[in-house]
């Protein structure tokens, strides 16, 4: 499916093309496509939309992603977590293990098709042109553009016992250029996940009556353009929020941090975030700080949820996609290691660490 005005300015960059298919524009369509066929949103069913939506498969373990690749590799004690979580994801979501890549990845999966068809166009729109370009050095054995002869010889020497003939150097140069495609697109997913993150948790917002009916929801709006927020001084850097919501009839404002991940320079920046967005606080009440997250380090959620400013925590409420993931995956059969894990299962057994459904089922009941 073409993208509307992807690819169309001839002299578009690939880049240019690969920021609009992971554009907004685009996820939005993807959202609205998605959500007209799928099941009604609740905020009991509401986690199973996000896992469907943005949850990925990492290639280099076969598994459901849920920590840093390099530390779930086969082996080291996040294989055992991560193959937990993966057979925990796939019954939670009522799909067979080997199966559950074809019921997850929804916007990368679909923003990749979108950018594969416009390569695929402008591929053939540039083939009389780069013709034009090599004429002048027919002859000289330059090589194809794609071409890679190790990576070339590497697929041959693991195919040749099954090949009846050798493929074409043209068979071989695609096949490359595909390889490489693939590769390039996986590490593109960044672009998606982030910005993805927060229009999904805005979709089930919006999607959910008891909310959108009362509340105002605003996805990467400027604090300054929230009610009770004024501008920051001259030559300062205005602040951005990730989502907020305004209650229409009371006016409470809740500033809601969308990570899917949080890294261990995000930590700081939480607090950096809330003392700026406190600083220019004009209307004297206060106002909801919120993490919604899909991180799986148990010190890292444990953190979160510890954090303080001055004498209360930082953040009103601490909020993962669905706290039974990390629980499934703390669960594996490996000697537990450190202190993280049970201070996390405490946060959880607390209600501190509470699930997407249970702060929608909140936000609703407000």
């Amino acid at each position: 499916m073409a993208i509307p005005g992807l690819g169309s300015a001839p002299g578009g960059s690939t880049s240019e093309a690969s920021a609009r298919a992971f554009g907004e524009e685009n996820r939005a369509r993807l959202l609205q496509q998605y959500f007209s066929s799928a099941e009604a949103v609740t905020p009991e069913n509401a986690w199973r939309h996000v896992y469907r939506l943005l949850l990925w498969i990492d290639r280099t373990t076969g598994l459901a992603h849920c920590y840093e690749s390099d530390k779930c590799q086969p082996g080291r004690p996040w294989y055992a977590r991560s193959l937990a979580f993966h057979v925990w994801s796939a019954e939670a979501l009522g799909v067979a293990p080997g199966e559950l890549d074809k019921h997850i990845d929804y916007l990368f999966r679909h923003a990749t098709a979108d950018l594969a068809h416009v390569a695929a166009r402008n591929r053939a729109r540039l083939l009389g042109t780069v013709s034009g370009q090599r004429r002048p050095y027919e002859g000289m054995g330059l090589p194809e553009p794609g071409e890679d002869p190790e990576l070339e010889s590497i697929i041959i020497e693991v195919l040749d016992p099954f090949l009846a003939q050798r493929p074409s150097p043209t068979a071989l140069r695609e096949l490359a250029e595909r390889i490489y495609a693939h590769v390039g697109l996986e590490n593109k997913r960044k672009n998606l996940v982030g910005e993805g993150f927060e229009d999904t948790v805005s979709a089930l917002l919006s999607r959910i009556p008891a909310i959108a009916r009362t509340h105002t929801i605003h996805v990467r709006p400027l604090l300054h353009q929230l009610p009770g927020f004024r501008q920051p001084r001259a030559n300062s850097k205005p602040r951005q929020v990730d989502l907020a919501l305004v209650q229409g009839a009371t006016g409470r404002r809740t500033l809601v941090s969308c990570k899917w991940s949080v890294r261990s320079d995000r930590e700081e920046q939480f607090v950096s975030d809330f003392r700026d967005y406190a600083e220019l606080e004009e209307a004297g009440e206060d106002f909801d700080y919120v993490l919604v997250t899909n991180e799986f380090d148990p010190a890292r959620l444990a953190a979160a949820c510890e954090v303080r400013r001055q004498n209360s925590p930082l953040f009103s409420a601490v909020v993962h996609v669905n706290p039974a993931g990390p629980h499934a995956a703390y669960g594996a059969p490996i000697p537990p290691r450190g202190k993280g894990i049970s201070r996390a299962l405490g946060h959880i057994e607390s209600g501190r660490l509470v699930g997407l459904d249970g702060w929608l089922r909140d936000v609703a009941g407000r």
